[in-house]
């Protein structure tokens, strides 16, 4: 007997353990992903009659239960089977996929990149293209899990995809062939208008997807690698934040301390506040939490930015158009002659802008921004680097606000631990009364990963006389952190300690996320 049959024979097994009375059962991947799948061990199965269950190897879980019924609108019925049984239905659901690779018709339908098209997980079976049903699923799934990137990486036998979910990327796919890895691809490319012909010059783009009665835009950028071409896609879910509840500090899971000198640096009627961090570590939501709180209606809000992430109400907010010749230096200036009170600039990239934004703090204006830096002390550096005077950039600056995003532990498999002496050492830690240490142990509302959500971590440069005539006079970077500590400043690494010490977090993510002192 050959492999696939008995494949196919072990998951009618695990069908056969469903109601015969109501009508034959079949596997099916389309209202519930081969990637869902995969990630919860739990098969969707529907009858002729459209009844649906879920088949899983381990007692009812009434969490994935409760979400999938949720999701579709339906009741499900759950249904133990053994681990071989889900094996081998999630092995059909696999041969089911390398039906992608005999395709040809896959890109007939045209570019749809200028309309947002509505997904939903009810639609999904009526695309009439493997491919098509493939790539809606994972969109759609990356939604669901509230990922902030999906990557598309193609390899010698065809392409793996993944998820960035706070912060960390997991692994939901691994599709085989590669003929369907170009042409999942190529369906990216005509989603977003890009040219399908041009596989050696890196590509970016945009396209809008209308999920649950709202517009999402996502982005893309392709790059060509050595099995072909690469792509990701970051999702700007717009309305994300504000379904969740207030745009504001306390939401992001600032410190009281954090929270309130952050309000004060914005309420002050002019000067410059900087937030720096890397890639994704919310520098933007933070400035976005500090003009909602301050927008009585009394000020004018302008903002700049590439691209406008969500809509604040009551706000003026400009997107940087590069092809159109509409950069961040030159829609500053335009801003400046729009009469604002606060001007938020989404990055200072350039010196140029840079000049305009400390020119319009001392000219009567609130100027927030973002700029890549490691740490707060780093700021100051940048600025120097693009040749700005250094006595204009202190005495327009307020102060500098660094953050990182920690992962949090899952509150529904959290448990105490107690780790080593040695594995605190090797992190530069020691024993102290009162410490929690926690971990998550993974289940199924944290996909097994131990965390859920993410809070923020930062260290506040707050600048005072003192401080501006340090840093004017070129003091060494020691003697400016001994000022800055006296006057109560903690590090992002202390934050961090606290959230640990705390059992919010754990020693593996304060070693990921920051570095030792």
């Amino acid at each position: 007997m050959s492999a696939v049959l008995s494949s196919e024979l072990t998951a009618q097994a695990a069908l056969a353990r469903l109601p015969l009375e109501e009508g034959p059962w079949n596997l099916s991947f389309e209202l519930w992903s081969q990637a869902e799948a995969q990630r919860w061990r739990a098969v969707m199965a529907v009858s002729s009659r459209g009844r649906l269950a879920l088949l899983a190897d381990r007692a009812l879980d009434g969490m994935l239960l409760q979400r999938v019924e949720a999701r579709l609108k339906r009741s499900l019925r759950w249904v133990a089977c053994s681990a071989a049984e889900l094996d081998a239905a999630l092995g059909a659901g696999e041969l089911d996929f390398r039906a992608l690779q005999d395709l040809g018709e896959a890109f007939a339908d045209g570019s749809e990149g200028a309309q947002a098209q509505e997904l939903s997980a009810l639609n999904l079976s009526e695309q009439a293209s493997p491919v098509l049903r493939l790539l809606d699923a994972t969109l759609y799934d990356a939604l669901q899990d509230g990922a902030s990137d999906i990557h598309f990486e193609t390899h010698l036998r065809g392409l793996k995809v993944r998820f960035r979910v706070d912060g960390v990327m997991l692994e939901v796919k691994n599709l085989e062939g590669t003929l369907a890895a170009e042409q999942l691809v190529s369906r990216l490319k005509v989603m977003a208008e890009l040219d399908i012909g041009e596989r050696r010059l890196p590509q970016d783009g945009r396209f809008k997807l209308r999920m649950q009665g709202r517009e999402i835009d996502f982005r893309l950028s392709i790059m060509p690698s050595v099995f072909g071409e690469d792509a990701v896609v970051r999702v700007l879910d717009r309305a994300q934040i504000q379904a969740q509840g207030a745009l504001t500090l306390d939401s992001l899971g600032f410190e009281p301390e954090a929270r309130a000198a952050i309000r004060a640096l914005a309420r002050q009627p002019h000067g410059m506040l900087l937030v720096t961090g890397p890639t994704g570590s919310g520098k933007t939501t933070t400035l976005y939490a500090a003009i909602s709180e301050v927008n009585t209606g009394q000020d004018k809000i302008i903002t700049i930015e590439d691209p406008v992430e969500y809509q604040l109400p009551g706000v003026v907010q400009i997107p940087v158009n590069e092809k159109k010749g509409l950069s961040f230096a030159r829609g500053l200036r335009s801003v400046l002659r729009h009469d604002p009170d606060r001007v938020m600039v989404g990055e200072i990239r350039d010196a140029e802008t840079a000049q305009i934004a400390v020119q319009a703090a001392l000219t009567g204006h609130l100027v927030f921004s973002t700029v890549h830096a490691n740490n707060a002390f780093d700021v100051v550096g940048r600025f120097m680097h693009m040749g700005l005077d250094l006595y204009n950039v202190v005495a327009a600056l307020n102060g500098v606000l660094a953050q990182r995003l920690m992962r949090i532990n899952c509150q529904h498999c959290r448990a105490p631990v107690e780790p080593s002496g040695a594995e605190l050492a090797a992190l530069g830690l020691s024993p102290q009364p009162g410490d929690q240490f926690m971990q998550g142990r993974g289940c199924s509302h944290c996909r097994g990963t131990g965390y859920k959500g993410r809070r923020a971590v930062s260290e506040l440069l707050c600048l005072d006389d003192e401080l501006r005539d340090l840093i004017a006079a070129r003091a060494a970077m020691s003697r400016i952190k001994e000022a800055a500590r006296e006057r109560g400043m903690r590090t992002l690494r202390e934050a961090a300690v606290a959230l640990v010490r705390r059992g919010e977090s754990t020693l593996e993510e304060l070693d990921r996320v920051t570095l030792a002192d």
